[in-house]
């Protein structure tokens, strides 16, 4: 595959981050209300809640590596991966919208198998877009630090995703009045029309015709269409051969536990410990705000020190800031914001750096073990991040679970006991700290260094003869 080797043009960037606005609003607006809609809505056990995400999680672990294969192939027959993309950006909308149509008077028990196959179909369709899009940075530029800057306005407009639909898609959500189900089909049908507006944009920066080849197998054995159970055969070579992409991946999976736990608790802390249903959105601009800032910044660091080192002070900041957080069970208040800007900060460097570390190892595995399975460490690495997401709630609610959180249908009144809402400010502030610590123990296995994929690209510009790669 003929990797770009001059400075990436700021349409390419700026038409590969678009994307994240897609992947950011499907990865913030189900996490953050899905759960709630559930237990406080449909009148669902938070346990049941909890699995039922999980399942359509679990789904997704399955069909992403078949999807990764799938696109490797389709890039080495047609040289694009574009067509996957633009099915995803297409059939979800349909989906997020249908997961909260739940039709009125349904119980508890077949509202929640609603949700589940809708929700599985949903993720589908998300996972059609995103193994491809993880796996385009590694298509679109060879440079180490190309793909920092590439990934650092990802994560930029990521953090914009996150404010944009986690602010606003509970503002939609209160346009409903009293009656929260039309509030909630208000907020699936902007917010679904929009997620697949911008991945659709997005699609069009995928590569066209790159080296087409007559012989997919010149680009790999992974591009080749093969069963269901060589493609997961080939994601789990790929773990094995690849120490680095073990450890980053599973990293990564653990801070996904980290702030799926945050993220779908947040609503439960504005509701229950500060009191003020309103205050989500307050919470995520304290989150996003920082992280805007800060992301051009690790970079900047990433420059100085290596992406490895300043991904270690971007964890142990926002480990730091989850873990002052338990002091809401003394004190809760109006000073969470303080920190939750802290942990913004450290996150932004905790999406941009590992994700732009995940390129250099798939070329670093490319020059030992031949080009054209990128798709297939994207569909790895997007099972490893939703698992750890989708676990993440699971957390929360086994937390709630445990102590004694009482769900609702809409329009009832309950109240929560002391017991309950400190479950809340645990599962948002010390289970986050303590998986980070996990965290970085996995990541101190990672072994590339600058030097190691500079050297690698010194070989791959090396002269080939012809009929080779």
């Amino acid at each position: 595959m003929t990797m770009v080797e001059q400075p990436l043009t700021r349409r390419t960037v700026a038409g590969y981050a678009i994307g994240s606005l897609g992947t950011g609003g499907f990865s913030t607006l189900p996490g953050l209300v899905l759960i709630y809609y559930m237990t406080d809505t449909l009148g669902i056990a938070a346990i049941a809640a909890g699995l039922l995400v999980t399942a359509a999680k679990v789904w997704d672990v399955i069909i992403d590596p078949i999807i990764g294969a799938k696109s490797d192939y389709s890039l080495a027959v047609t040289g694009s991966r574009r067509r996957f993309m633009v099915l995803g950006g297409l059939l979800l909308p349909l989906f997020f919208f249908l997961t909260f149509a739940v039709p009125a008077g349904m119980g508890p028990g077949l509202a929640g198998v609603w949700v589940l196959l809708a929700f599985m179909a949903t993720a589908t369709a998300f996972s059609l877009f995103q193994v491809p899009y993880i796996a385009l940075p590694a298509e679109l530029t060879s440079s180490y630090d190309q793909r920092t800057r590439l990934l650092t306005v990802r994560v930029v407009v990521l953090s914009l995703a996150i404010l944009l639909f986690g602010a606003g898609g509970p503002a939609l959500r209160s346009l409903g009045g009293d009656n929260e189900p039309v509030g909630y089909l208000l907020m699936a049908a902007v917010a679904g029309v929009l997620i697949g507006f911008f991945m659709l944009l997005s699609s069009r920066v995928a590569p066209q015709g790159i080296q087409r080849r007559g012989k997919y197998g010149q680009l790999g054995a992974s591009s080749q269409s093969g069963s269901i159970a060589s493609n997961y055969r080939d994601g789990f070579a790929a773990l094995k051969r690849s120490p680095a992409f073990r450890s980053l991946l599973f990293c990564f999976a653990l801070q996904g536990l980290a702030t799926g736990s945050m993220l779908a608790g947040a609503q439960y802390v504005a509701t229950w410990v500060l009191k003020n249903e309103s205050a989500v959105t307050i919470l995520f601009i304290a989150l996003i705000g920082p992280a805007l800032l800060f992301a051009p910044l690790w970079r900047l660091l990433a420059g100085r020190i290596g992406k490895e080192r300043s991904f270690n002070y971007a964890s142990i900041m926002f480990g730091l800031a989850a873990l002052v957080m338990v002091g809401l069970l003394a004190a809760p208040g109006e000073w969470i914001y303080l920190p939750v800007a802290l942990a913004g900060a450290g996150y932004a460097g905790m999406q941009s750096l590992p994700m732009s570390m995940l390129p250099d190892v798939i070329s670093h595995d490319g020059q030992k073990h031949g080009e054209g399975s990128a798709g297939i460490f994207g569909g790895v690495w997007t099972a490893g991040e939703t698992t750890g997401m989708a676990l993440g709630a699971t957390v929360l609610t086994a937390v709630l679970t445990a102590s004694g959180y009482v769900q609702s249908v809409a329009g009832e009144t309950v109240a929560q006991s002391p017991a309950a809402i400190n479950g809340i400010i645990l599962s948002f502030s010390l289970v986050p700290a303590l998986l980070v610590v996990a965290s970085l123990l996995v990541f101190r296995r990672y072994p590339l260094r600058q030097q190691d994929i500079d050297a690698g690209q010194n070989i791959s510009t090396t002269p080939r003869r012809e009929g080779t790669s």
